[in-house]
């Protein structure tokens, strides 16, 4: 009886530590994704109604903030090389799929450089995962773990991703899924592949930025940003909209502002079924006085002019000046 209470036990722990392990790695994934604190165009990049987790790889690395340029700061990579332990750039774990956003111009210098943009290696030094640069082949470069401990090796090599190496300013986006990698450049679609199932990163080894694979050494590149994202759609679903001709409606801050909008109006204005339609404006004359007050003087709807409810009191001091 003892002989058999003891099988029983231990047949249930040995099923029993899988499924805990299991909960264990899922809740892991789950919580793995702090908010990340953006700037404000980014809500306009994007829908807007989501919330930003992630990592951003600039701070993390503990880059200096060096000369401004189109109001926006450049980080200083130094000559020192930019490596730090994974686990304290990525604490809680990087998520199965996520996004890597960067914004950057190559220099005259580097622009035929193979470097990494972003790699982790295990303890033995070998990669899990990287994104590779090849100014040479003008072709970019992703590689990952597969399930069988094989190296997965996707290379990007689109006439469209010239233009990364024209020493201006472009925003490079890779989204990783499950089953496609997709790589974006200023926010327009370049390629997308069909991958492998990846196996999971080995946290417990180093992680490093904008390195040349020549020498370890911090590629002469100028730098904007540099985010990890924990969803995979960022990538997808970035707009530009700091670039010139981007179409993007831009929110403003809840604490701005902002003049009054002709739509209201107009939709108090159609409300009134009273107003006739010969009635004419008789707020022309006040026209460069209001402006002071952001007001649109008169709105014209189909045959007939009509004007904004002002307050009566300003109404009489604009007739009257003297007064």
């Amino acid at each position: 009886m003892r002989l058999w209470l003891r099988w029983t036990v231990f047949l249930w722990a040995v099923n029993a530590i899988p499924v805990t392990l299991g909960m264990a790695v899922n809740e892991r994934i789950d919580h793995s994704c702090p908010p990340l604190k953006l700037e404000e165009k980014w809500y306009s990049n994007t829908n807007g109604s989501q919330e930003f987790t992630g990592f951003d790889l600039a701070e993390k690395f503990l880059l200096r903030k060096g000369t401004v340029t189109d109001d926006r700061p450049l980080f200083r990579l130094g000559s020192k090389p930019l490596i730090k332990s994974t686990e304290s750039v990525l604490p809680s774990g990087l998520s199965h799929e996520y996004s890597l956003v960067t914004t950057f111009r190559l220099r005259k210098t580097t622009k035929k450089d193979r470097w990494f943009l972003w790699q982790i290696q295990d303890k033995a030094g070998d990669s899990q995962v990287s994104l590779v640069v090849d100014g040479g082949k003008k072709t970019l470069e992703f590689s990952a773990l597969g399930l069988l401990k094989n190296n997965l090796n996707y290379v990007f090599k689109s006439r469209e991703l010239h233009a990364l190496f024209d020493r201006q300013w472009h925003k490079l986006g890779v989204s990783v899924r499950s089953s496609t990698l997709a790589v974006y450049v200023d926010c327009k679609l370049i390629e997308r592949k069909l991958i492998e199932e990846r196996d999971a990163v080995d946290m417990t080894g180093r992680s490093l930025i904008t390195t040349r694979a020549e020498d370890g050494r911090p590629v002469d590149i100028e730098l904007q940003e540099i985010l990890l994202f924990c969803s995979p759609s960022l990538a997808e679903e970035d707009k530009c909209c700091e670039s010139s001709g981007a179409a993007c409606e831009f929110r403003e801050s809840p604490d701005a502002t902002a003049a009054p909008l002709i739509t209201g109006y107009l939709h108090r204005m159609l409300s009134k079924s009273s107003q006739q339609a010969g009635e004419r404006c008789q707020c022309l004359a006040l026209k460069v006085k209001l402006t002071s007050f952001r007001v649109p003087p008169c709105l014209l709807m189909s045959e007939r002019t009509v004007c904004p409810p002002y307050h009566p009191e300003h109404r009489r001091r604009m007739l009257n000046p003297a007064n």
